[in-house]
C-alpha cells in the first residue's frame, strides 16, 4: 500500500487482511491462501504496466479448478469489504466523509466566522439556522449489495478497531479486542454474502429504521449540541429548542413507481412500523429521564400540572411513559390486525414535545440549567427532528397511473376519453371537479385492479396517520394536469388535499419545460387556493442523464432550477427543490457540499430536499461519527449557499454551455440511440442479463418487463457499465464537446476560466475526473475479448475506448495536470490500493459470464453464486454501484 496513506489506515487494513488470511487458512488450508496471494501478486504486476503480468493473471484464473472459483471470489470480495471498513473508520476518526481538494474542507465554525466577516449579524446566523429546512430522504434503490447481517458484523469490527486503538496502555484490552475481531471476521467469512431472496419493501423500511436506531438516534442530538456550542461562540445564543435544520424522510415502502411490490397495504404497514419503532425508542429515553430527573425543585406551572408531589418531574414523565407505551401497543395491535383497548395514544409531535418542554422550562426557571441541557435537551432535539414517526414517508407514483384512473372514470361516466383531451380540456375538467361539492367517483365503481390499487393508496393518504406523510411525488410529470389529477384524487378519496404534491421532471424535454409547466400551474387560481404559497419540485438526475448524456443533463438541470426560481419568485411562492441524486456520478452523485454549492444562486435559500440512496446511506449515516460529519457538511453547504451564494454565470459562459451540451447530446444520442450495434454490444459485454438474478432490492430492474434497454432503470443501466469499468453513461459525449471547443481559438482558455470561476462547471469537472480515474478501458477490452465475437461489435467497442482515451487527454489538458486526482490523493490512493483485489474479480466475472452463456444460463449453483459475488465485490471495491 502507498506510504502516503495515513498510518492508522494502513495499519488497520493490514490487521484486517491478516485476520482474514488466518480465517481462510483455517477453513481451506494454507495452500489456498498461497493461491490467493499468487493471484494478488499477478494483479499487482499487471497494474505495474507489465503486459505479461496481465496475461499471466488471466491464464492463472482460467486454469483454476471449478471448485475454487467460488471461494476465490469470496476471498477478494471479503477483503474489499474489510478495506472499506478500515477506510470508513479512518474517515470517522478524522472527520472526513467526503474528499476535497486542499483548503476547501467544510467546517461550520469557520463558515460562521466568515459569514460574520461578510456582514451578516449574529441574529441573522441564528435565524438562518433556525429556519433552515434540509430534508434528507432515505431511499431503498437497489444499490446496497451487502446483506444487513453482514453490515452488523462490519459495524462490530469497526468497534474492535476503536478498542484496539484506544488500549495502547492496556494490553489486555487490546488482546480481548483482537480476539473479538478474529471471531467477527470468521463469522463474516462463514456467512453467505448474497441474499437468497429479494428483500421486500417492508424489509427495506426496517433497514432504514435500523439506520436511525443504530446511528442517527445518537448522532442527531450530538449534532445539535455541537451546533449549540458553535452558535454560543459566534452569536451568543443557542439554537431554538424546536429548530431542526436537518430532518429525515423516506421512500422505503412509499415509492411505487415501477415497483408492483409496493402496495397500499405495504405503505400502511410501513407507517405503522414507524410509529411502533418511534414509540419504542422514545420509551428508552423516557425511562432514562425518569431515572435521572429526581429533583424536587420546580416552577409553579409544573406544580399546577402534577400537584404537590415529592418528585414532580418523575410524576409527569410517568404519565408520558404510559401514553407512549399505549402508542406502541396500539401500533402493534394495528400491525397484528387486533383491536386496541388501551389508553390514549400519542398522535402528534406536540403531545410528546409539550410535557418534555414543561420539564425543561421548570428546570431552567429554578436554576438547574445544567440538568435541563443534558439528556433532556437531547430528547427534545430528537422529538424536533424525528417527530412521532421517525421519518416522513413520501409516496411516489408515475403520472400515467393517475391518467389511467381518469381515463377509466371518464369512460364509465360517459364523459369522453380523458387521454384524448387537450391539456386545456383536462385542466378545466379537473379544476371544476376540485371545486365541486358532489363526489365524482361512484361509491361502488367496478374498475381495473391497477386503478383500484391507485385509489387504495389515496385511502392510505386519507387515513389518520398523524404527521407520518411527507410529499406526493409524480414521476414522469409533464403538464399542470398531472398535478391537478393527484389533487383531485386526494379530494375525492379523502375529502381534502392531504399532502404537498411535487412533480418530478426527469427527461431532457421535461427539464427544458419545467419552468413553463410550473408557471402555468401557479397561474391557476384554483390550484393556488389548494397549494398556498409553497411549491415543491423534484429534479431527476438519473433518468435525465440516461436520456441525454451526463453533460447535457447537468446543464438542463441547472437551467431548469434557474427557471423554477424565477417563476416562483414572480408568483410570490416559496420554492423547495428536491434533488433526486444517486450514488454515482452518472446519477448526479458526488460530494454533497460541492454539489449544493454548484447549484444556481437562489435555488437553495435555506430549503432543500435530497435523496440519499442505497449504499450511500451506510457510507454517510451508518455510524454516529460519520453521520455527525455528514449533517455538518449539509448544514455548511446550505448555510453558505443561502448567505454567501455563488455568482451568476456570465452570459458568455451560458453560451459556451449551450454549445458544449448540444455537441455532447448529439454525440451521446448518436451512439446510444442511433448506432444499431450499441444495444447488442451492451448486452454482450456487460452482465446486464445476469443482474436480474442479483437480489439487491425489492424493485424490478426494468420499468416494463416486455421492453428492451430503453426500459431499464437508471440504476441497473449504470451498474452494468460500472461492472466492466467503462462507466460509459457518465462521460459519453463529453469528449467530443471539450475536444471540439479546445481545437478552436481561445477554447481552452474559456473552459479553464469556467473551471476556476464557476462552481457548477468546476464541480462537474471534479466529478468527471474521479469517474475517469475509476474507469479502466483495458478491463473493458478484456470483457469484450472474452464475450464478444462479432466484428461489428468489436469495432464499436474500440471506437468507444478511443473516445474515452481522447476525453482522458482533454481533461488532463483542462485541469493542467499530468495525472488524474493529483489534488485529491486519498481517492487516488484508495483506488490504487483496491485495484489488485478488484482486477481478479473482473477476470473471473468475464469467465463466469462466458460459461453461463455457453451453458444457456444453466451453470451450477456454486458458479452462479460466484458470478453474483463478483458483482458484489466489484461494487464494494469501487464504492458505488448505481
Amino acid at each position: 500500500m502507498s506510504h502516503d496513506l495515513h498510518e492508522s489506515l494502513r495499519d488497520n487494513v493490514r490487521i484486517l487482511g491478516d485476520s482474514l488470511g488466518r480465517t481462510i487458512a483455517d477453513d481451506l488450508g494454507p495452500g489456498f491462501v498461497a493461491r490467493i496471494e499468487t493471484i494478488r501478486g499477478l494483479a499487482k504486476r499487471g497494474r505495474s504496466g507489465e503486459q505479461a503480468g496481465q496475461q499471466e493473471l488471466i491464464d492463472y484464473l482460467r486454469r483454476l479448478p471449478e471448485k475454487d472459483l467460488l471461494p476465490v471470489t469470496r476471498a477478494f470480495n471479503q477483503f474489499l469489504n474489510l478495506a472499506n471498513i478500515a477506510e470508513q473508520h479512518y474517515r470517522a476518526r478524522f472527520r472526513r466523509v467526503e474528499d476535497y481538494k486542499p483548503g476547501v474542507q467544510p467546517v461550520l465554525g469557520e463558515l460562521l466566522e466568515r459569514a460574520r466577516n461578510e456582514g451578516h449579524s449574529p441574529r441573522k446566523l441564528v435565524e438562518t439556522l433556525a429556519n433552515m429546512r434540509v430534508e434528507l430522504v432515505l431511499t431503498a434503490h437497489p444499490t446496497e449489495v451487502i446483506r444487513r447481517t453482514l453490515i452488523q458484523k462490519y459495524d462490530a469490527i469497526d468497534d474492535c478497531l476503536t478498542a484496539i486503538e484506544s488500549s495502547s496502555e492496556y494490553p489486555e484490552r487490546a488482546t480481548r479486542a483482537r480476539g473479538r475481531l478474529e471471531e467477527l471476521i470468521s463469522q463474516a467469512w462463514h456467512t453467505d454474502e448474497i441474499r437468497h431472496d429479494r428483500p421486500t419493501p417492508v424489509d427495506e423500511a426496517k433497514w432504514g429504521f435500523a439506520v436511525i436506531e443504530n446511528s442517527l438516534w445518537q448522532a442527531v442530538p450530538d449534532f445539535h449540541r455541537d451546533l449549540d456550542n458553535l452558535l454560543l461562540d459566534a452569536a451568543g445564543e443557542r439554537l431554538p429548542l424546536d429548530a431542526a435544520p436537518i430532518r429525515y424522510a423516506s421512500w422505503m415502502g412509499g415509492d411505487r413507481d415501477g415497483n408492483p411490490n409496493v402496495t397500499a397495504k405495504v405503505t400502511r404497514e410501513v407507517l405503522l412500523l414507524g410509529r411502533w419503532m418511534a414509540a419504542d425508542l422514545y420509551l428508552r429515553d423516557l425511562e432514562q429521564l425518569k431515572t435521572e430527573l429526581s429533583m424536587w425543585n420546580t416552577n409553579s406551572a409544573m406544580r399546577a400540572e402534577v400537584g404537590n408531589v415529592a418528585e414532580p418531574y418523575r410524576e409527569l414523565l410517568k404519565r408520558l411513559v404510559a401514553r407512549v407505551e399505549a402508542t406502541r401497543d396500539w401500533a402493534k395491535a394495528q400491525l397484528d390486525g387486533r383491536s386496541f383497548e388501551g389508553g390514549p395514544i400519542i398522535e402528534t409531535r406536540d403531545q410528546l414535545y409539550a410535557p418534555l418542554l414543561a420539564c425543561y422550562r421548570s428546570l431552567c426557571d429554578v436554576g438547574l440549567d445544567t440538568i435541563a441541557n443534558g439528556v433532556l435537551l437531547d430528547t427534545l432535539r430528537r422529538v424536533a427532528v424525528f417527530g412521532v414517526t421517525l421519518t416522513k414517508l413520501d409516496l411516489r407514483q408515475e403520472a400515467g397511473r393517475h391518467a389511467q384512473v381518469m381515463e377509466e372514470l371518464t369512460h364509465d361516466l360517459n364523459l369522453g376519453n380523458y387521454r384524448e383531451w387537450s391539456e386545456e380540456q383536462r385542466q378545466a375538467f379537473l379544476l371544476n371537479e376540485l371545486e365541486s361539492s358532489r363526489p365524482l367517483i361512484p361509491r361502488r365503481w367496478e374498475c381495473s385492479a391497477e386503478t383500484r390499487e391507485t385509489l387504495d393508496t389515496f385511502r392510505v393518504v386519507a387515513a389518520e396517520y398523524g404527521e407520518a406523510l411527507g410529499t406526493y411525488i409524480i414521476s414522469m410529470a409533464g403538464q399542470p394536469s398531472d398535478v391537478l389529477t393527484v389533487a383531485l384524487l386526494m379530494k375525492e378519496v379523502g375529502g381534502r388535499v392531504g399532502m404537498p404534491i411535487a412533480p418530478l421532471f426527469e427527461t431532457l424535454d421535461d427539464l427544458n419545460r419545467a419552468g413553463d409547466v410550473i408557471d402555468r400551474l401557479l397561474a391557476l387560481p384554483g390550484y393556488r387556493q389548494l397549494a398556498g404559497d409553497r411549491q415543491e419540485v423534484m429534479i431527476g438526475y438519473s433518468d435525465s442523464a440516461k436520456d441525454a448524456g451526463q453533460l447535457a443533463a447537468a446543464w438542463a438541470q441547472y437551467r431548469a432550477q434557474e427557471a423554477l426560481v424565477d417563476v416562483c419568485e414572480r408568483h410570490g411562492v416559496n420554492l423547495t427543490l428536491f434533488h433526486g441524486r444517486g450514488g454515482t456520478v452518472g446519477r448526479g452523485g458526488g460530494p454533497s457540499h460541492a454539489a449544493i454549492l454548484s447549484q444556481p444562486p437562489g435555488s437553495v435559500n435555506g430549503s432543500l430536499r435530497v435523496t440519499e440512496q442505497g449504499e450511500m446511506i451506510r457510507f454517510k449515516f451508518g455510524q454516529p461519527d460519520i453521520a455527525l460529519r455528514s449533517m455538518e457538511i449539509y448544514t455548511c453547504a446550505v448555510l453558505e449557499a443561502s448567505l454567501l451564494p455563488p455568482p451568476r454565470p456570465k452570459p458568455e459562459w451560458r453560451e459556451e454551455m449551450d454549445r458544449l451540451a448540444d455537441t455532447a447530446h448529439k454525440a451521446y444520442v448518436g451512439v446510444v440511440r442511433q448506432d444499431p450495434d450499441f444495444v447488442p454490444y451492451f448486452r454482450a459485454v456487460t452482465p446486464e442479463g445476469a443482474l436480474g438474478r442479483l437480489p439487491l432490492g425489492s424493485r424490478p430492474t426494468k420499468r416494463r418487463q416486455d421492453g428492451g434497454v430503453e426500459t431499464l432503470r437508471a440504476i441497473p443501466w449504470i451498474f452494468a457499465w460500472t461492472q466492466i469499468r467503462l462507466m460509459l453513461p457518465a462521460w459519453l459525449g463529453t469528449g467530443e464537446a471539450f475536444a471540439n471547443r479546445i481545437e478552436e481559438p481561445g477554447g481552452l482558455d474559456v473552459i479553464q476560466q469556467m473551471r476556476d470561476q464557476w462552481p457548477f462547471f468546476g464541480t462537474y469537472l471534479d466529478m468527471l475526473e474521479m469517474l475517469l480515474a475509476k474507469a479502466d478501458v483495458e478491463i473493458a477490452a478484456y470483457y469484450e475479448h472474452r464475450l464478444v465475437d462479432e466484428p461489428s461489435l468489436e469495432a464499436l467497442g474500440e471506437r468507444l475506448r478511443e473516445r474515452f482515451r481522447r476525453l482522458h487527454k482533454v481533461v488532463l489538458d483542462v485541469l493542467e495536470q499530468d495525472e488524474l486526482l493529483e489534488k485529491t490523493p486519498l481517492i487516488r490512493q484508495a483506488i490504487e490500493v483496491r485495484n489488485p483485489y478488484i482486477d481478479p474479480l473482473h477476470g473471473l466475472q468475464a469467465e463466469l459470464l462466458q460459461r453461463n452463456r455457453d451453458a444457456d444460463g444453466a451453470i451450477s449453483a456454486d458458479l452462479s453464486r460466484a458470478l453474483m459475488v463478483t458483482m458484489a465485490g466489484i461494487a464494494a471495491g469501487l464504492r458505488n454501484t448505481g
